[in-house]
């Protein structure tokens, strides 16, 4: 036990997460919430951990990245999903909640700890380290602007307009080309995927005619030309894409030796090679509606997507330039962020980053080594992804496309390889709290 208070500012999945997490390691917590004093456009009660936009913690069987990624975060005692077990109500294989009772669980264990003080009260500034501040996309504007006062950080987003990210295994390259227009770079730079007239045709009725996601009314007002959806660019006109951002030109399809009347261009999107995000494509189809019409360019039909497209308020930070392992502050580990400004998506992601900021701040208070989380891993490579440069960072949720590759891909399809990933991880997250019996 440890006679540092550490102070954890927001209470939702991931603050709530990091507190338990330091709790169950003998930290005093002091747990700041600004609700119901205070609420934001999305949330309705002064709940900790209330879900705001679906009761569904998602997939649990193990050939599903999110499922792993539970099976991880229950090795290490998550509140999050022991609420969750509590409060579940029957939706298949997925897990889904009763959103009163499991906000209840959390809020109910962690307000009754005897190392817990919860304060009802809006933080408008970074308190004394060491601390976690998790205070999620809607950060509190006063909030915002003391984050991006600290050294080395810079503006945070405030408006996400993020394209579909699909997985390199997934794409068929009998259809699909490398190159880069008129040869420039390395000439393999982009994945690209030729349309005919026809194929471009289809795609675009498809296009304008498909079902867009809801946004919340504080959304509705922004204005988003510096990024326009793609199914509002094509909206203008049936050529206007051909025109933007599918233009064939300076690229000759290797599969007919001639200009294709239309490209789709897929750029990587991690240092690993594995993920390839879709150039232009920030949508606001619902995720169903993506598969469908995005699976009717050539290449894509049969794609696994790591991440759909959104557009949506989030406030996040620069996650690469500014945070080191364990989501720590570079420069000062005493304070951490964790959920979704740092860079993940989804509620189970944001609870895991919460879980492992918590950890890591313990150890550390305790003179510890902090735990090192394996790319083997989905906790490890959903951490590096937010904290390893790239040159267009974006927010993520878990999939399989971020974990470190197999020695040896298995016989079976897909599936015989989400299984081997989720035992190698298992056995490796086995290993690590072994080594470091955190």
């Amino acid at each position: 036990m440890t006679n540092d208070r550490v102070t954890v500012v927001g209470a939702g999945l991931a603050g709530s997460e990091a507190a338990w997490q330091l709790l169950r390691r003998g930290v005093p917590v002091r747990l700041i919430e600004m609700r119901p004093e205070h609420t934001t456009p999305a949330h309705v009660t002064g709940g900790f951990a209330e879900l705001v936009c679906s009761n569904s913690l998602k997939a649990e069987h193990l050939t599903n990245a999110s499922g792993l990624l539970k099976a991880e975060m229950k090795l290490f005692d998550s509140l999050v999903l022991r609420a969750a077990e509590e409060a579940r109500v029957p939706a298949g294989g997925a897990l889904a909640v009763d959103r009163e009772k499991f906000s209840g669980i959390i809020t109910e264990t962690l307000q009754n700890h005897p190392l817990c003080e919860v304060v009802r009260a809006r933080a408008d500034e970074i308190p004394d380290a060491p601390c976690v501040i998790a205070t999620g996309p809607l950060t509190d504007e006063n909030l915002a602007r003391a984050i991006a006062r600290l050294p080395g950080m810079r503006a945070l987003h405030f408006f996400d307009a993020e394209a579909p990210i699909v997985t390199l295994d997934s794409v068929d390259m009998t259809r699909a080309f490398r190159a880069s227009r008129y040869g420039r770079g390395e000439g393999d730079d982009y994945i690209n995927c030729p349309m005919t007239e026809a194929e471009y045709n289809a795609f675009y009725d498809a296009l304008v005619s498909a079902e867009l996601a809801d946004v919340h009314d504080f959304e509705k007002k922004l204005v988003f030309e510096g990024c326009l959806a793609v199914e509002i660019l094509a909206g203008r006109g049936r050529m206007t894409l051909a025109f933007g951002p599918l233009k064939p030109v300076g690229l000759v399809d290797p599969h007919t030796g001639r200009r294709p009347f239309a490209v789709v261009q897929l750029r990587q999107d991690n240092a690993a090679g594995t993920l390839y995000n879709m150039v232009g494509f920030q949508t606001r189809l619902k995720w169903g509606e993506q598969k469908r019409v995005f699976g009717m360019i050539p290449g894509l039909e049969h794609a696994e997507f790591a991440r759909y497209g959104v557009m949506h308020r989030n406030t996040y930070l620069e996650s690469p330039q500014v945070l080191d392992e364990n989501y720590a502050l570079r420069g000062n580990p005493l304070i951490r962020f964790a959920g979704q400004m740092t860079g993940v998506e989804g509620y189970v992601e944001s609870a895991a980053s919460g879980m492992t900021a918590g950890i890591g701040l313990a150890m550390r208070l305790a003179g510890r080594e902090e735990i090192h989380f394996s790319g083997q891993t989905v906790i490890g490579a959903l951490m590096r992804h937010t904290v390893t440069p790239t040159a267009d960072f974006q927010p993520m949720n878990a999939n399989f496309g971020l974990l470190d590759a197999l020695s040896e891909r298995p016989r079976g399809g897909k599936k015989a390889r989400y299984e081997a990933l989720s035992e190698r991880a298992l056995k490796t997250m086995r290993e690590t709290i072994e080594r470091y019996n955190p």
